[in-house]
Order: C-alpha cells, then sequence, then structure tokens
C-alpha cells in the first residue's frame, strides 16, 4: 500500500486587523486581538516521490477576546486539501501543528483525522484550537506537519 510522506510548512503570524472574521462567529469587542498568517500550497509526497496530497490556502487565525467576561485565546486553522489519485483510510492520521515564539515551542496541536471522504476532489478543512492567551501573546509561527500514513491509490 502507498504511503504518504511526512511534510512540513511553516506560517509566519502577523498581528491584523479582524477584518474576514464573520464565519468564525468570534465576539469582536475593542479588546479583541487578531494574528493572522498564510502558505499558499503545497504536495504531501508519497514515498516513491509521487504526489500522494495536496493542500492549499493553509489559513492560520488567531483571536484573544473576551467571551462572557473571560479572555479567550484560539487558534483557526483552515486549508483545502485533494486527494490526488489516493484515497484516505476512514480512520486517517490527521495532522499536527506546532505552535512557536522564535525557537521556543509554545504548544502542540493535534487533529484526529482530515475531512477527506473521496480522491481527486477539494475538501475545505477548519479546526479550532484553545491556548493559554500568554502563549497568544507570544506565538510568532505555527509549523504544520501532515503526518504520514498509508493510502490507496486510485
Amino acid at each position: 500500500m502507498p504511503s504518504l510522506q511526512e511534510t512540513r510548512a511553516v506560517v509566519t503570524l502577523a498581528p491584523a486587523k479582524p477584518t474576514g472574521l464573520a464565519d468564525l462567529g468570534a465576539p469582536l469587542g475593542d479588546a479583541a486581538m487578531v494574528k493572522k498568517g498564510r502558505a499558499h500550497e503545497f504536495p504531501q509526497l508519497l514515498t516513491d516521490g509521487n504526489i500522494g496530497r495536496r493542500f492549499q490556502d493553509l489559513r492560520v487565525i488567531g483571536i484573544k477576546t473576551l467571551e462572557g467576561e473571560v479572555v479567550s485565546a484560539k487558534f483557526f486553522v483552515q486549508f483545502e486539501v485533494f486527494g490526488d489519485n489516493t484515497s484516505a483510510p476512514t480512520n486517517g492520521v490527521g495532522f499536527e501543528a506546532a505552535l512557536f515564539a522564535g525557537a521556543e515551542q509554545l504548544a502542540s496541536l493535534s487533529s484526529s483525522s482530515l475531512f477527506l471522504p473521496y480522491a481527486n476532489f477539494w475538501y475545505p478543512n477548519r479546526f479550532v484550537f484553545e491556548v493559554p492567551a500568554a502563549d497568544f501573546d507570544r506565538a510568532d509561527r505555527l509549523e504544520f506537519i501532515a503526518k504520514p500514513e498509508e493510502v490507496r491509490a486510485i
């Protein structure tokens, strides 16, 4: 069975305006802080060197805001994924992400699987991770890690 190799993409996070966030439902009061970053497109290769999966428009949006008088800090990880002539297993391995401040890793984030029900089609994915407010303040990049997994060739 073909296997995907681990693939990494780095997204630099920078302070941003709280625009284009309506679909996230975040309460964006005067105290809200936003960080954004993006990676455009990258492939995940099979062990034989061929492309097995494609990721595009990887967007990371961090929002720190007040929610019911409590500070809430969340990072949204959004992307589209394409099974490039490969079909993902029913219980895939998902992805991991690491939040950094310079060389210091602040948090490890992970998902259990991607939404990729069929090969040869683009599917949007969105995940949200809550982090301590202090980690939000210090974070300057997120490393996205597409984990290795066995797939079926189509």
